[in-house]
């Protein structure tokens, strides 16, 4: 791949920016990372449609080109001058997401977050390349590097070198500048803000405020029976006899996966409440947004949102309890669906049922033999699950829609034991006195919930909230 070495590059200057000791180097290793990646993709998509457009129309380039810089330098002044804005910036456009073609398909892009990460970066990196020494002057105490940032510089590396082998490296290439490096930053940037109980109740504010718009969106999708955004759901809505909403999302699993999370960390803040008002107040959002979810169908979503109230119940009273309860409602669901399953479609196999993943997780595990040592390569899934399977693009997609098995057909053992160590070392931080209070219990729990989402469908590492 002739990109493989300015990737490499560029995700190592991410990685040093997770590990590096001093800000005034880490700064350099951010602002290099964040210029390098666009860089790269300018290369990747030098023949496309858009960058025809704009060689073909130098004024209108540069006039987007000038529009970007001055919204990234008005930003960067807000986040200067208050650092806190950035967080709360993050938390309300962490859902946009704006389709851009590339490599001749469509991409949905988090743009309004790229534009926040890259002012945020600029802010924070500003004032301390000129720091004599490379001084620390960030605010707070914020701790060395532990195993946790090591392990996710080590994935971002081990990616990028990865994708030098790769079928489809142009894949490869687009989800280490979309989704890593922006993403890495990102995490740089929110470790390093002084969290305070009332930064983390405005942020769980927006984000809830957020989400009761877009679910107030579904459910006119429900009403109308029309859908903003998606045409493959469109289409199949019209040919199924349930209706699957998404809101401004391209996905209804996506869509379904940010309201479990919003949902389990609003009943954090709910069970350690002790005024009755606060609490009413909450039970009557969470039925919205629980109603909002139900609207997606999205069995991934139903069974993200268990575990994380699980998680919370185990924290918040008793883990054998929490288990008992958690362990019924999983049987009692398992039966309703199995039941389902036979009334609507005559018995058919556990494949149709779950959308065809059972052949996509089988056709992984069969990549992963073999080839177990290096993989396929990364970003490689979908195009080798065809070659191997003999399928079509339509019956196939870019992921196994099991993030393990993804990892393992393209990374081979070597990826997913990165992956399973950074699972045990991001656990092990978030659990420890995570039973203390709602912020840190919410967060344990979430992540537990978007763990267990992307075991049923897609995105871990390519999700900002798993960083945020």
């Amino acid at each position: 791949m002739g990109s493989a070495g300015p990737l490499i590059l560029c995700a190592a200057l991410a990685a040093g920016a997770l590990v590096v000791r001093g800000d005034r180097a880490r700064a350099w290793l951010l602002l290099g990372a964040l210029l390098l990646a666009p860089a790269i993709l300018l290369v990747h998509v030098a023949d496309s449609d858009q960058v025809r457009t704009l060689r073909d129309h130098p004024a209108l380039g540069v006039a987007a080109g000038v529009l970007g810089l001055a919204l990234v330098g008005g930003l960067a002044a807000v986040f200067a001058r208050l650092p806190t804005a950035f967080p709360i910036a993050v938390v309300a456009t962490i859902p946009f997401r704006i389709p851009i073609a590339v490599g001749g398909s469509s991409s949905n892009l988090l743009l309004p977050l790229y534009l926040v990460v890259a002012a945020g970066a600029l802010a924070w990196a500003w004032p301390r390349l000129g720091a004599r020494g490379g001084a620390e002057t960030t605010q707070g105490a914020v701790p060395s590097p532990a195993w946790l940032e090591r392990l996710l510089a080590l994935v971002l590396v081990l990616y990028a070198a990865q994708a030098a082998y790769s079928g489809d490296d142009g894949r490869a290439l687009e989800n280490v500048v979309f989704f890593y490096i922006p993403f890495a930053v990102m995490y740089v940037l929110l470790v390093r803000i002084e969290w305070t109980s009332r930064l983390a109740a405005i942020s769980l504010g927006v984000l809830t405020g957020l989400a009761v718009a877009l679910a107030s969106i579904g459910y006119v999708e429900f009403a109308t029976r029309h859908l903003l955004l998606n045409p493959k759901v469109i289409a199949s809505n019209q040919l199924e006899d349930y209706f699957r909403v998404n809101s401004l999302f391209f996905d209804p699993n996506i869509y379904g996966r940010f309201l479990a999370i919003v949902l389990v960390l609003l009943v954090a803040w709910m069970l350690w409440r002790l005024r009755t008002r606060d609490v009413a107040l909450g039970a009557v959002v969470a039925a919205f947004l629980f109603g909002g979810l139900v609207l997606t169908l999205s069995q991934s979503s139903f069974a993200a949102l268990l575990v994380g109230l699980a998680v919370l119940g185990a924290l918040r009273w008793s883990v054998r309890w929490a288990l008992g309860i958690a362990a019924v409602v999983g049987v009692a669901a398992l039966v309703a669906f199995a039941l389902g399953t036979t009334a609507f479609d005559g018995g058919s196999s556990s494949n149709k049922a779950t959308s065809g993943r059972a052949d996509l997780i089988s056709g992984g595990v069969r990549l992963f033999t073999d080839r177990p040592l290096q993989g396929w390569g990364s970003g490689s899934f979908g195009r080798e699950y065809r070659r191997a399977e003999r399928v079509s693009a339509v019956r196939a997609t870019s992921a196994s829609h099991t993030i393990p098995v993804t990892v393992a057909a393209e990374q081979g053992v070597i990826g997913l034991l990165a992956y399973l160590a950074l699972l045990v070392l991001a656990f092990l931080r978030l659990f420890r006195g995570a039973a203390v209070g709602p912020v840190r219990a919410g967060v344990a729990a979430a992540f537990a919930a978007l763990v267990a989402h992307s075991f049923m469908y897609a995105a871990f590492l390519e999700d900002p909230l798993t960083w945020a």
